[in-house]
């Protein structure tokens, strides 16, 4: 998967901001790291706008969403890969929503 470049200035805020500034901003980035990590059964598989608000520069505003087969394939082989690296852990039978 081709990532895009990531413009030079996009961080340019920090340099203007003061050690509080800066100590509450990784805080808060990883507070939502930390929540995006700990996600379990179908909370894994979102999509996460409040993780992205905490950056400065908006997303994208050209993202593609696939088609619904290539993104039904994409979710089985993500989940595939759950087994490969999380091989151990719980198992859920709860269905979404409930």
């Amino acid at each position: 998967m081709a990532r895009k470049a990531i413009p030079p200035d996009t961080d340019a805020d920090l340099e203007t901001m003061d050690r509080e500034a800066l100590l509450a901003t990784a805080r808060a980035m990883r507070r939502a790291i930390r929540i995006h990590r700990d996600a379990s059964g179908h909370e894994l598989c979102w999509h996460h706008p409040d993780l992205w608000a905490l950056l400065p520069d908006p997303p994208a505003s050209n993202q593609i969403v696939p088609d619904w087969p290539q993104f039904m394939r994409g979710c089985i082989r993500y989940r595939q890969s759950l087994d490969n690296q999380l091989a151990g852990a719980a198992r859920s039978d709860r269905e979404f929503g409930k």
